[in-house]
């Protein structure tokens, strides 16, 4: 760029998304991230293509993933409140312009060099109006340890409260620093669920 500002930048390749059947989620996600401009989110710059290749120029996050902060242990109860506020305050912006994340986890919040939280990955979002005649979503989306029940047993579920029960997953891995349901633990809520 010709600000010498230092920026990310996704490739896409063209062929591979078209032959997967994947470039309307290409291009759900780059119309979301235009969309959505917030303090707490990571910014888009700029979407460039060639005849092969799809760049995607994004702010640069030199901080990380929270996963990695969380990995080693609980955080001060300041400092998690700090990151669940953030969370929070980009989770109601998207909302407000109804955009539902669905895939809200600690790889997918980054940090910047001053320690603030910013949401990515907008692959697997839905906007308002794919909710179905009952007003509700109805794909599968997410991993099953941060997902709302609803979204597990794969009934229709709202997307902005199956966004906050995520976000309710990370408060407690920041606070607990451990997920609130294991492996063996999530089959048998599956099973109660279902």
């Amino acid at each position: 760029m010709k600000t010498g500002q230092q920026v990310a930048i996704k490739v896409v390749g063209k062929e591979k998304v078209i032959k997967v059947g994947m470039m309307e989620q290409v291009k759900r996600e780059i119309s979301v991230m235009k969309m959505v401009k917030h303090q707490n989110i990571v910014e888009l710059h700029e979407v460039m293509a060639s005849k092969s290749k799809i760049y995607i120029v994004m702010e640069l996050v030199r901080g990380g993933e929270l996963f990695h902060k969380v990995s080693k242990g609980r955080l001060k109860e300041d400092v998690a409140r700090l990151y669940f506020q953030q969370l929070i305050s980009a989770v109601d912006f998207c909302h407000s312009r109804g955009v539902y994340h669905r895939d809200l986890k600690p790889e997918n919040l980054l940090l910047d060099e001053h320690g603030n939280l910013k949401v990515s990955d907008f692959r697997l979002i839905a906007f308002s109006e794919h909710l179905k005649e009952d007003r509700l979503l109805h794909t599968t989306c997410g991993m099953p340890a941060y997902v709302s029940p609803e979204v597990i047993v794969k009934k229709g579920y709202d997307g902005a409260k199956a966004d906050i029960w995520s976000c309710g997953v990370i408060l407690y891995i920041l606070l607990a620093g451990f997920l609130p349901f294991q492996d063996d633990n999530l089959v048998a809520m599956i099973i109660w669920w279902g």
